[in-house]
């Protein structure tokens, strides 16, 4: 029977592990684009009509999917008219636009799981989730050359790696429900790297085979080898990057304990210049705080030499602006939202250029650097943060719910309540003070650090 609740123990435990850090300052002094979009290009677009928007609401930077080098290059000139920097959005570890061609010529490719069954025939999660080994030479090879082939292009600012990972073992909590799982563990379905390659050259280095051991999921040693593998494509990849002269980036999970533990993704030793890690919220906690306390944790454990900027999901109201906040006090130096096209409201937009325009003001006042005003601890206690609270109270009532055998549960009471046009809203974290302002019948938080222009309505 699939079940539609989340045991609250495992929300407790997903805070516990999340949010327990200390914080140390790294920081890179060369200033990059501020505000940024992943967006989906297709030849025969109205590619000028989105850069105008995104002047228009103060975007200065791209992270561009396009089929093929050639649609950059048609795609380059119209964003630098507008004064837009592109980068190649890329996906390397999964294929997206050659998929089917290498399915059909290089199955051997392919991810294998613990099971023993390949990505070249079997289905993990999605369709579209087509993971390569990247322990293969051919691979490695095959990777290198796409990379130079879009690093050609002329004007193009820089390269943006996603999917480098292998699939995930375990999914944020609320895609569980999703999905019709719960993995309160690793399991063998979803735990990928045993391809034939990826065995012989972990038992070359450590001498035994990971399929030996009564548990592999437990085995340190192998999970690092395997978050070894894709850092060493990772850097692969930036060695060519650099040498043409370009900007490396990528596009990884939350923070590199999470992602190596999630992905086999341990991002924090990839040579990156900058790094867009995507905290999206409402896939963990549901709270901004989950933002602040990725963004420390990241500042402390990134690459010395790296950028840390936030990726998060566009909110088309107040929320966008706090999520922001939460990025900005802790660390980030710039944000990336997935996607522009989410920022409908004219309300917002108009918000939304405001707010860019005087974080600007304020970095160019600190000399280039958005300077944090972060703790040096991250809140390690779950019953602090407002969101989570709120998320393991809804489960308990879905608990509660289900075992009556009722369809729907009655709202939680209180403050807390769903639906409620107003709510308060509290302090995210002891690194800043916020002001509730209450604006046509909602609350909105104001950062005290970045204070609106006079001209803005929403002062």
């Amino acid at each position: 029977m699939k079940k539609n609740f989340l045991p609250a123990f495992l929300l407790l435990f997903l805070a516990l592990g999340l949010f327990s850090c200390q914080q140390g300052t790294k920081e890179t002094n060369k200033e990059y684009p501020m505000f940024w979009t992943w967006l989906d290009y297709r030849p025969g677009m109205n590619f000028d009509s989105i850069c105008q928007v995104m002047n228009d609401i103060g975007m200065d930077g791209i992270m561009l999917n396009a089929p093929t080098p050639d649609d950059y290059r048609v795609a380059i000139p119209i964003a630098h008219k507008h004064g837009i920097e592109v980068y190649a959005w890329l996906w390397t570890m999964n294929l997206e636009h050659d998929r089917d061609k290498i399915l059909k010529e290089h199955p051997e490719w392919f991810s294998v799981n613990r099971n023993g069954k390949s990505l070249a025939d079997t289905t993990a999660y999605v369709g579209y989730y087509k993971f390569l080994c990247p322990a293969l030479p051919e691979v490695r090879e095959f990777i290198k050359e796409k990379i130079k082939a879009y690093c050609e292009v002329e004007g193009l600012n820089g390269i943006a790696i996603d999917y480098h990972r292998f699939v995930d073992v375990v999914l944020p909590t609320t895609l569980w429900p999703r999905y019709g799982i719960v993995q309160d563990r690793e399991y063998a379905a979803w735990d990928y790297g045993y391809h034939p390659e990826m065995l012989k050259k972990f038992k070359e280095q450590h001498g035994y085979d990971p399929r030996e051991q009564e548990d592999p999921s437990l085995d340190v040693k192998w999970r690092q080898f395997r978050c070894d593998q894709i850092t060493e494509v990772a850097n692969m990849i930036a060695e060519v990057v650099h040498s043409y002269g370009k900007t490396m980036a990528a596009s990884p999970f939350p923070t590199p304990k999470m992602s190596s533990r999630m992905v086999r993704q341990d991002w924090g030793k990839w040579n990156l210049d900058i790094v867009f890690p995507m905290v999206y919220h409402t896939f963990y906690t549901g709270d901004a705080s989950f933002i602040s306390d990725c963004t420390v944790e990241n500042a402390r454990d990134k690459n010395d030499m790296t950028t840390l900027y936030c990726g998060m999901t566009a909110t088309d109201g107040p929320m966008m602006f706090e999520c922001m906040d939460a990025a900005l006090n802790n660390g980030a130096q710039g944000i990336a939202v997935f996607t522009m096209l989410g920022l409908r409201s004219p309300e917002v937009k108009k918000q939304f250029k405001a707010y860019t325009d005087s974080v600007r003001a304020v970095r160019a006042a600190n000399g280039g650097v958005i300077k944090a005003t972060y703790p040096k601890v991250a809140e390690p206690d779950p019953f602090k943060h407002e969101g989570i609270m709120k998320l393991m109270q809804e489960r308990m009532q879905q608990i509660i719910a289900t075992a009556a055998g009722k369809e729907e549960l009655a709202p939680p009471v209180g403050d807390l309540q769903r639906g409620r046009k107003k709510r308060t809203i509290f302090p995210q974290t002891l690194a800043k003070q916020r002001t509730a302002s209450k604006y046509r019948g909602r609350y909105r938080t104001k950062s005290l650090v970045y204070v609106l222009p006079p001209q803005s309505p929403y002062r």
